[in-house]
């Protein structure tokens, strides 16, 4: 896909957050006003109610107080551009899993009910078969009847076989089932839909570590990722939820659904910048290409270009 092409993916993605950004911070960026505490406190609680999050928005805050009050900048462009710096440097580069070309790479969807992990997964699905690799899709939500017949659905979609077993089985006894199977079929990619769990509910988390020990009876090195879906209308409650299942896996990357539908898409820049997890993928909209690979710079541009 051309670049144009894929920008045009983030501005129309992200459309209703850079609509917001700039109703709450429009004003601070008006040509030739001059900055005062009175400014610097409307652009923080602007970047604040986006869902930026306290420790970005403060970054963001002080680069530009600390390069005006230098001299630094001249213009409502400087400021932007100062903006934008910070705010890349927050996310930092683009990063990419490191999967092995050789064996299977087993991926761990997680996250509370309602983020879009069984979309996602197919999605995901979708996109690695693009790519010429063998895939294999496990539908570990055994709590919820709908669920493996969503995946299924996705499984026709994409011509992808979906391990599954009746509903109310034991979600790690299909993981491990899925496991052996994907390593029976040499598949490439193996992808574990899981039942959503709330964050505070810590008999479903331990489940969760439960499905973990079972993956690696069946492959030692797996699971090779585990990525939590987070939904991006929930804002700032992505931090609870990314501080919960930090602590009972190693959450490795970070999938931010349903951004087309929100004004809230800067709580991607606050997970990031509050736990280092690194963003692989964002969803802007419901195609299963509109599942894109997360670049920060189109990011970057998206948000800030009615600022412009």
């Amino acid at each position: 896909m051309k670049k144009k092409s894929i920008f045009n993916l983030f501005h129309n993605g992200l459309r209703k957050t850079a609509v917001s950004l700039s109703r709450k911070v429009g004003s601070c960026f008006s040509e030739n006003k001059l900055w005062n505490e009175e400014t610097y406190e409307e652009l923080e609680a602007g970047l604040i109610s986006a869902d930026f999050g306290i420790n970005s928005t403060l970054k963001i805050t002080e680069s530009i107080r600390e390069k005006y009050n230098n001299g630094k900048i001249s213009s409502n462009e400087d400021i932007i551009d100062v903006a934008k710096e910070q705010l890349l440097s927050i996310i930092g580069e683009k990063k990419i899993p490191n999967f092995s070309q050789d064996e299977l790479s087993v991926i761990l969807l997680v996250g509370v009910n309602g983020s879009g992990k069984t979309t996602t997964a197919g999605k995901l699905a979708f996109k690695y078969k693009k790519q010429g690799h063998k895939v294999m899709l496990a539908a570990c939500d055994t709590f919820r009847a709908a669920a493996a017949e969503q995946l299924k659905i996705w499984g026709k979609k994409t011509d992808t076989y979906v391990v599954s077993s009746k509903y109310g089985a034991d979600p790690s006894a299909v993981a491990f089932d899925a496991v052996k199977s994907a390593l029976s079929r040499n598949c490439d990619f193996l992808i574990l839909d899981t039942a959503g769990r709330q964050h505070n509910r810590e008999n479903l988390m331990e489940e969760l570590a439960k499905m973990k020990r079972s993956i690696s009876k069946a492959y030692p090195s797996a699971p090779h990722e585990t990525w939590l879906v987070i939904d991006g209308n929930v804002g700032s409650n992505a931090l609870m939820q990314a501080k919960e299942f930090s602590k009972v896996t190693d959450v490795s990357g970070l999938i931010c659904t349903k951004l087309d539908g929100t004004g809230k898409g800067g709580m991607v820049v606050a997970v990031k910048d509050e736990f280092d997890i690194p963003v692989y993928y964002i969803g802007l909209g419901e195609k299963p290409e509109e599942l894109q690979e997360f670049n920060p710079e189109l990011f970057t541009d998206a948000l800030f270009e009615d600022l412009a």
